[in-house]
């Protein structure tokens, strides 16, 4: 009686389909986004790393090692980038990443790597800029 019950219950909450229909318009475009960011940095710069699953993530979410280059002194220079050290969990923190290490990146990656940060209100030509200063400030710190 009660799965009859609940399945009732569940039939009754409103769904909002545009809403949904809309967060997946936005994961498409982020995931466009960032696959130009990716192809706009490593396109130019060898020895880019991505961290991470390519399929399964979140399409708003690209975190990069960069060898050779110490990831606090990129992020020091990309100040007009939404770019963080590390993980989300270990942003604030100059410790490596144990997200990263939990997925395999070894230890001295971890130190070179930054997360970019794609938004719903992100441009091309933002991706573009961010891209071009990534590029920029990699070959100045090699």
């Amino acid at each position: 009686m009660f799965h009859f019950t609940l399945i009732q219950a569940l039939g009754k909450i409103p769904i909002d389909v545009e809403k949904m229909n809309e967060m997946k318009y936005d994961e498409k475009r982020a995931t466009k986004l960032k696959e130009r960011l990716l192809s706009g940095i490593t396109a130019r710069l060898d020895g880019v790393e991505v961290n991470g699953s390519t399929q399964r993530r979140y399409g708003g979410n690209l975190n990069l090692s960069f060898a050779y280059v110490e990831g606090e002194s990129l992020l020091m220079g990309l100040r007009e980038v939404a770019v963080s050290s590390g993980s989300a969990c270990t942003s604030a923190s100059l410790e490596p990443s144990h997200v990263l290490r939990a997925l395999g990146v070894d230890e001295d990656l971890t130190h070179t790597s930054i997360r970019f940060g794609i938004r719903r209100f992100t441009t091309e030509a933002e991706i573009d800029q961010a891209a071009e200063l990534t590029v920029q400030q990699v070959e100045k710190l090699t």
